[in-house]
């Protein structure tokens, strides 16, 4: 059972982002904190958004893609992002 004050998991994949780059207020990192060993799909994200980022941060500047390719890719990820989201 959750309380008032616990993080849906909708709610900390919204905040991933902030999370790793420290720009959470501290009461809401330690909601988000506290919710990651209580559930293991959330934990599981977390890992992946940090394997993700990890990866392209090694990618040499070359091998990135190119506008029209990330345009497109952007636009999907958004049309997908628009589509409602089950819970975890």
């Amino acid at each position: 059972m959750t309380g008032p004050d616990d993080l849906a998991c909708s709610e900390l994949v919204e905040l991933v982002t902030d999370y790793l780059e420290d720009a959470l207020e501290p009461d809401v990192r330690a909601r988000f904190e506290q919710h990651l060993p209580t559930c293991p799909g959330c934990a599981e994200h977390l890992e992946q958004v940090r394997r993700t980022i990890s990866v392209l941060g090694a990618v040499p500047q070359d091998e990135r893609l190119s506008p029209q390719t990330r345009a497109r890719l952007l636009a999907a990820f958004r049309e997908w992002r628009a589509q409602p989201q089950p819970e975890v």
